[in-house]
């Protein structure tokens, strides 16, 4: 596999791989995984504190970097320091159990770091909050730099995701090259809508993503006509799902097939494929807002697109790693085999021959994020030269 395999075990290494294609450096990546690594031998959950330590622990060195350049009047540099702290610990925050000791205040710390670094370094990201039914939905908003109003693709999180995170897959950067604007989503059950205002997750995406549509179609910068989806890794189900029930997006894609995501929960209930998060269970209850097991499968049985995608009409894209260790290939074939009205479908396998192998690319992003952005360049009337 291509992944980058510090750790004995999956779930670390996947957070490390996420940092690492995130722009987390490798030297760094390695001084706080070292004095942890014989932790994770002992399995996905026990651990997980001292990962919380060691990572906060360079996060806070970076802010304190970060705050010398700004005295010296280097917002840039400063910038960059902070962004790497977020990073870190937002990715430290996710691997922390619903109640943790610590996992409030270092979600607050990551969250000023990234809002600090974008304001020093003066980055296309604006914080934006949507109404949505109970709350608001957060967003960070990259707009792309033609004049006009401009295609515009909402991009949603997966289980465990944030839009910061989606941020630094740097598809945004992609899109905006291409003359699109995108709007990273925290929906319900992720990022701040959930760890903030408690909004849950629902297996109705176009509940959240319609309001999204709303909100774009009132911004001057933005043509209604020429909106488009995507999502990663869960979000390969809420994205399909939302393009099926709100008739306004005009093209979607997915970064991972989640056709079935009630089917691969059984599965992990047989401990078969591998998890995305420590705590499993209890992340998955908390996210759906489940008492318990029984409450949470029992929302989860609506996951799956089988009848679903049958509604598409718009062109739509099937990306997926030949060997997603969480999400298995034959869920990205039921996905493209379903999508029969769709005036354009297709479905693109990333393999070794590429890179992003790996559950929605974790090996390597460039291969499947250049090729979603040339697809909504495509098909919204972006461009790709």
């Amino acid at each position: 596999m291509a992944l980058f395999e510090y750790f004995p075990n999956y779930v670390w290494n996947l957070s490390l791989a996420i940092a690492l294609e995130s722009g987390g450096q490798i030297g760094e990546l390695i001084d706080m995984s070292a004095p942890i690594r014989d932790r994770a031998a002992q399995g996905d959950d026990i651990g997980t504190a001292e990962f919380l330590a060691q990572w906060v622990k360079m996060a806070d060195k970076l802010a304190s970097l970060a705050k010398e350049d700004e005295n010296k009047g280097r917002a840039f540099s400063a910038a960059a320091k902070l962004q790497r702290a977020a990073l870190y610990l937002l990715t430290a925050e996710r691997m922390q159990g619903h109640g943790h000791p610590g996992r409030e205040d270092t979600f607050a710390r990551a969250q000023n770091c990234f809002r600090r670094a974008m304001a020093l370094g003066q980055e296309n990201c604006q914080h934006v909050e949507i109404p949505v039914e109970g709350g608001v939905m957060p967003a960070l908003y990259v707009r792309a730099p033609e004049a006009g109003p401009r295609p515009t693709v909402v991009y949603c999180n997966g289980l465990d995701s944030c839009k910061e995170l989606l941020w630094w897959t740097r598809l945004p950067h992609a899109l905006a090259k291409r003359g699109i604007s995108t709007l990273c989503v925290d929906q319900p059950g992720t990022g701040e809508a959930l760890r903030l205002q408690g909004l849950p997750a629902t297996h109705e995406s176009e509940r959240w993503a319609s309001k999204a549509v709303d909100w774009l179609a009132q911004q001057p910068d933005v043509d209604p006509k020429r909106i488009g989806m995507t999502g990663i890794s869960l979000g390969g189900y809420f994205a399909p799902r939302a393009v099926a029930f709100e008739p306004r997006f005009a093209s979607g894609a997915v970064w991972g097939a989640n056709h079935n995501w009630a089917e691969v929960q059984q599965k992990r209930l047989k401990r078969e494929g591998e998890n995305p998060v420590p705590h499993y269970w209890a992340h998955v209850r908390w996210v759906f807002g489940a008492k318990d097991m029984d409450e949470f499968l029992s929302k989860a049985s609506g996951m799956h697109l089988n009848g679903v995608l049958e509604r598409i009409k718009v062109p739509f894209l099937v990306m997926h790693g030949e060997k997603d260790r969480q999400i298995a290939l034959d869920y990205a074939h039921q996905s493209y085999a379903q999508l029969v009205n769709s005036p354009r479908r297709e479905l693109k396998v990333c393999t070794d021959r590429e890179g992003g192998v790996e559950h929605a690319g974790a090996d390597n992003l460039t291969f499947a994020r250049d090729y979603i952005a040339d697809w909504f360049a495509e098909t919204l009337g972006g461009h790709t030269a």
